[in-house]
């Protein structure tokens, strides 16, 4: 059996574990060392650090302090690996801790991180879901019920202090562009919330003063959200520091593309089994600036979709210039639209967005003025017809059931 490296107790705090942090930084100390080759579990909290509980109220949601955020377990140091190499990581399989076989999806308030779609849903909300085997279904959205493609959201190796300089530097830059903005434009290091693993004094307060945020993904991967990065994959990481430092955290059972609720896919606390190599010099070799990955060869086998178009003009009907992000944020209100005539809230149509296997695609961005997005909805995952017909469409969610809701302070 390998080893378990790290392990937490969701009975306590994140900051009590030592064998955790939540910034970047290249002071944090290195928990554990294994050789290349070498074989492990590390098990995490949810991102929240247990903070997200399971009940039907969303004011966790709505209060919760996201300079939290993320709680990592790590960093692994991989004896040899060195600056310019790469860190070869296969995952070998990802699942829930056993002693917490739910996880969660909500919506930020404006007031406190937002989202993708803040503007039309600008209130905490949350949604509940339990995890049997390899499904999942939920008693806040009814008449869905699929498979999850787990995988971690965030997994990186440590900056060295040129890379946290830069990154610290040109977001400072954007957010001086519009300070005020809500939510933010970035978010700056925070000391007050940091916790730096095993650090101490005076590496404890550099770390606060000094460590990236975890929100972002960056050049080293951290919260990249890919979906397809689950049990069997394999990815190639530039290292920074001697050791590598990989950290990871934030497990979702399941996600859209997107990962469009910001809290969002089906948030857990679970465990990984990963094996590690090293291949030197391989930065410069494969010419890598980000991480790069070979997916799963094992997802849900979904096949039949019904797929919805977004194109860069926004909801006042403004046009932009082959703007993605705009693309996509219609398609996935023209999903949630249609979703509504069958008797989901749009709340709980975005849920199913931001949870199920959905598949997000650049569809066109060389045809001026309008790039095109697209997103893909699995249709086996209902428990209904959800096709159009002649007939129209009947409401088979009687609205009976809604999802927490909890409104600003």
């Amino acid at each position: 059996m390998p080893e378990t490296l790290i392990k937490v107790d969701l009975t306590k705090s994140a900051y009590e574990n030592d064998m955790v942090h939540n910034r970047w930084h290249p002071d944090i100390p290195i928990v554990a060392w294994v050789n290349p080759g070498d074989d492990f579990i590390i098990e995490t909290y949810d991102w929240t650090g247990g903070f997200i509980k399971n009940n039907d109220s969303a004011d966790d949601v709505r209060d919760i302090d996201l300079s939290i955020v993320h709680f990592l377990s790590g960093p692994i140091g991989v004896k040899g690996a060195e600056p310019g190499d790469l860190l070869v990581v296969d995952l070998l399989d990802v699942g829930p801790l056993k002693e917490s076989l739910w996880g969660f999806n909500g919506f930020f308030s404006k007031q406190n991180g937002g989202g993708f779609l803040t503007d039309h849903f600008p209130l905490a909300q949350k949604s509940i879901w339990d995890i049997k085997g390899l499904y999942t279904s939920s008693r806040h959205v009814p008449g869905v019920n699929f498979a999850g493609l787990i995988h971690p959201g965030l997994i990186g190796c440590l900056p060295d202090p040129k890379m946290l300089d830069m990154w610290n530097r040109r977001e400072a830059e954007l957010i001086s562009t519009n300070p005020t903005r809500v939510p933010g434009l970035a978010n700056p290091p925070f000391a007050p919330t940091a916790h730096g693993g095993r650090a101490k004094g005076d590496a404890k307060a550099k770390i606060g003063a000094e460590g990236a945020r975890t929100v972002p993904p960056r050049e080293h991967g951290g919260n990249c959200d890919i979906k397809d990065l689950s049990r069997g994959s394999k990815i190639y990481f530039p290292v920074y520091v001697p050791g590598g430092g990989l950290s990871m955290g934030d497990l979702h059972f399941s996600q859209g593309d997107g990962e469009i609720t910001f809290c969002g896919a089906i948030e857990m606390a679970g465990w990984l089994h990963l094996k590690v190599e090293i291949i030197k010099d391989g930065v410069a070799k494969y010419g890598i600036k980000n991480p790069i990955f070979k997916p799963s060869p094992i997802t849900p086998n979904y096949k039949d979709y019904l797929i919805f178009e977004g194109i860069s003009v926004d909801e006042a009907g403004k046009q932009h210039y082959l703007d993605v992000h705009i693309a996509y944020r219609q398609a996935c209100l023209n999903a949630i639209e249609y979703l509504k005539k069958f008797g989901y809230s749009g709340a709980q149509a975005y849920s199913i967005l931001g949870t199920a296997p959905c598949q997000g695609h650049i569809s066109g961005v060389v045809d001026v003025p309008n790039a095109c997005a697209t997103l893909w909805l699995p249709t086996e995952i209902f428990d209904f017809d959800v096709m159009p017909s002649s007939a129209g469409p009947i409401k088979h969610i009687t609205g009976d059931i809604q999802m927490p809701i909890s409104p600003d302070k």
